[in-house]
């Protein structure tokens, strides 16, 4: 399915809606209409034109801060060599730790945001992704505090 320039383009109620269901995709559907000054049936309307268009995928879970903070993250780097890129992609994704996986240009072919218990836990991680065969390096950043998460 293509998506057109007009699938893209939100009025301020749709924004409205996709910012509540961000802090909160439970939001009950009586709880959105309140926020944003609508019906029950606008919000199901809306949402159900959201979904059909493709700007809502899903809907997922964000961690509490305390069980996030226990948690230890990393931003890292992958160099691919050759053209294995959709084996490691494959790879990668079978690791439960691998939250996000990006495409990414320059230096670097891929950039996982990964996530792990403790430290001995995450260099264990980063010593299995780099061990992947087809991966020429890799470049890992510890995620001290998290500023801003929408």
């Amino acid at each position: 399915m293509s998506i057109s320039a007009d699938d893209l383009t939100l009025d301020p109620t749709d924004r409205t809606l996709l910012a509540l269901l961000r802090e909160n995709a439970r939001r009950s559907i009586v709880e959105l209409g309140r926020a944003a000054g609508l019906s029950r049936a606008s919000v199901y309307a809306r949402l159900e034109r959201l979904e059909r268009r493709g700007v809502i995928a899903g809907y997922t879970v964000r961690l509490g801060t305390a069980f996030a903070a226990g948690r230890v993250r990393a931003h890292v780097l992958i160099k691919i060599a050759g053209r294995l890129g959709s084996r490691i992609e494959a790879r990668l994704a079978a690791i439960p730790e691998v939250v996000t996986l990006h495409a990414i240009s320059g230096e670097y072919d891929l950039i996982g945001i990964v996530e792990a218990a403790d430290l001995a836990a995450l260099d264990g991680l980063i010593d299995t992704i780099a061990a992947i065969e087809g991966v020429e390096r890799t470049n890992s950043s510890i995620v001290l505090a998290t500023k801003i998460e929408r």
